[in-house]
């Protein structure tokens, strides 16, 4: 488990809240460089699935992954309410396709608590930090850090 982030007597932590396939997450506010609509981004090459091709922001070029894909949900064709975050990760600068950016939300360790475990095995992908609640909103929250790491097993890689 993550406790790193939601350990008690910890001060409220900013996260950026977004939305995905019509769930609420939410995701450190630090790890966020700005903010831009997909239209609004220079794309000069389109890819497919979840890597979503590369655009320029601010002179440089970033990946863009499309989160819509990673998480299942169907990657429609852009509206005016598709955002792209830009993330400063410790290892990139990439981008992130949502269906929308909604907000920040301050959360301390009292309103953050653990999911419970998933699957067969009992556990839970080690980027879930647990669910967000402020009044009736419930936000989940990812370690972007971690989730942008995430490497398939081999034997989902191979190429047919």
């Amino acid at each position: 488990m993550h406790d790193t982030m939601i350990s008690s007597g910890s001060p409220a932590t900013q996260f950026l809240s977004f939305t995905l396939g019509g769930l609420e997450y939410g995701i450190d506010f630090a790890r966020v460089q700005e903010l831009r609509v997909l239209k609004a981004l220079e794309r000069f090459a389109a890819g497919g699935g979840i890597v979503d091709g590369v655009a320029v922001s601010r002179g440089v070029i970033i990946p863009l992954v499309d989160m819509r894909a990673a998480f299942g949900a169907t990657a429609d064709a852009p509206d005016p309410m598709t955002d792209v975050i830009i993330l400063k990760l410790s290892s990139c600068v990439m981008g992130m396709v949502v269906d929308g950016v909604t907000g920040i939300v301050m959360l301390d360790a009292g309103q953050i608590a653990p999911l419970p475990a998933a699957g067969a095995d009992g556990e839970r992908p080690d980027y879930l930090i647990g669910l967000g609640q402020v009044g009736a909103r419930r936000l989940i929250l990812v370690d972007i850090e971690r989730l942008m790491s995430v490497r398939r097993p081999a034997a989902s890689r191979q190429v047919a």
